[in-house]
Parts: structure tokens; sequence; C-alpha cells
């Protein structure tokens, strides 16, 4: 096993993950991967549907392990040491997941309730960031009473309330429609470089990978990188486009 350069977050290193075995034959879905994310930075995993984004999300929140190589967060492993993680990485998935009879405050807490922290300190921090994320006079509506982005922005406020380090997201704002989700993408990249958050996205549109991250990295089936590039808030529109062009013709091989 490597170990992680400095300032590296999450390290995998000759990573593969295959499903299935016997009769039916196995199916390889990241191929001896080597990534590493630093501390701070905004990541973007693109690819089309099934080339692996999914399979590297789920080993990097400890959710399931890798056939062969090795992952480490912070320099541990988050399948084996997964309770270790609690309150330092929490994940914003594609559908908010809110608990229908919580009301939106409460489902802010829950994570906090999880991290047992005192009720007037758990209520005080979900206060704060539902007036952060905009919904300031809704801390009592019910899932129900909300519209899909406010529900989103619950989840958000959930998952920023516990003050992890790593926020890792997967596909969050894919049910939304794009005026909404435009808006909640700014938002949330907004309040990850304000609070000095490190962020791995995964997304299948290269216009908000353009939006999201400060690096791209763009996998092809079975996962592996096949295009990897930064750039930052100085990059000119025409880089942008010629990144984007790169992007197009990597995915159209």
């Amino acid at each position: 096993m490597s170990v992680a350069p400095a300032g590296v977050v999450i390290h995998l290193d000759q990573v593969s993950k295959v499903f299935g075995a016997g009769k039916e034959g196995s199916y390889r879905a990241v191929d001896g991967l080597n990534l590493d994310v630093y501390s701070g930075q905004m990541l973007a995993l693109l690819g089309k549907t099934g080339c692996g984004k999914s399979t590297i999300f789920n080993m990097i929140a400890g959710l399931t392990e890798p056939t062969s190589g090795s992952v480490r967060v912070t320099g541990r492993d988050p399948f084996a040491d997964f309770d270790s993680f609690r309150g330092k990485m929490a994940i914003v998935f594609q559908n908010d997941r809110l608990l229908p009879w919580r009301s939106a405050i409460q489902n802010v807490e829950l994570g906090l309730e999880m991290l047992d922290l005192p009720t007037a300190e758990r209520r005080a921090t979900a206060q704060l960031w539902l007036s952060k994320l905009g919904l300031g006079g809704h801390e009592h509506d019910f899932p129900h009473a909300l519209s899909g982005g406010m529900r989103q922005r619950v989840s958000i406020a959930r998952a920023f309330a516990t003050n992890a380090n790593i926020l890792l997201c997967d596909e969050p704002f894919s049910a939304l429609d794009e005026s909404t989700a435009g808006r909640l993408r700014a938002e949330f990249v907004r309040l990850v470089k304000e609070n000095g958050k490190t962020a791995v996205f995964i997304t299948h549109s290269i216009s908000e990978a353009l939006e999201i991250g400060d690096r791209i990295v763009v996998m092809k089936r079975p996962a592996m990188i096949a295009y990897d590039v930064s750039f930052d808030s100085g990059t000119g529109r025409e880089e942008r486009e010629l990144i984007r062009s790169r992007i197009g013709d990597v995915l159209a091989v």
C-alpha cells in the first residue's frame, strides 16, 4: 500500500472492484484506479451512466470495499473503520432522503443527534444552516409541504450542519429543473469554498461539472481516468470551452 502525498485526503491506490463470480461470470466496475483528492478541492467525477462513478463513490464513503488495492480517507480505511468517520464525512444523495415524519429542522438535526450534541446546540446549528440556505420561516414545514428544490436544500443543510470536512455528492441536483439546480449549484460551491470543505461531486453533465468543479476527472468504463483537468475562477471562457470540447471528445470515444 502506498502512502498518500502531503495534503491528500482521499487516496485510491490501484483500486479494482469486481462484482459477481461463478457461472454467470463477473463484472469489473473499476480497474486499477489511482486517484488523489487534495484538501479543499472540489472534484467533479464525470462520466456516462455505467462507467463506475457510483462504485468509486461507494468505496470512498465506506459503503463497499475494493476487490483489490486500497482506499484511504484521511489515512484510514473508510470500510473497515466506518464508525470512525461519523461526523467527518457527509453525503448528499440524488434524492433528498428526508424523513417524512420529521419537520425540516428535525431532519437537519438528525446527523447532530447521531453525534450526541446537546438539544439546544442541535437546534441552533440546524436553524443556522436552514437560514443560510434560504429556508428561514420553513423550519417547521414537513417534507410534503416543500418543493423539490426546498427539500434538497434541507438535505444540503443536514450535510453542512455536521461540520464534516468531506462532502460526497451523488448527482444531488439531477431531479430538479435546471433553473432550481443552477441556483443550488452556485450556493453549494459557495458554501464549500467559504467553509473550507473537500468535496467529491458525481455528475454525468459536462456543464454541471464545469460549474461545480475546480477539477474534473472524466471516467471511462471500466472506471479508469480518461482525462484529468484542473482550473480556477481565473480560467477564461475560451479555455473553459476548450476543456468542454476536450471532455466531449473523450466521452464520444
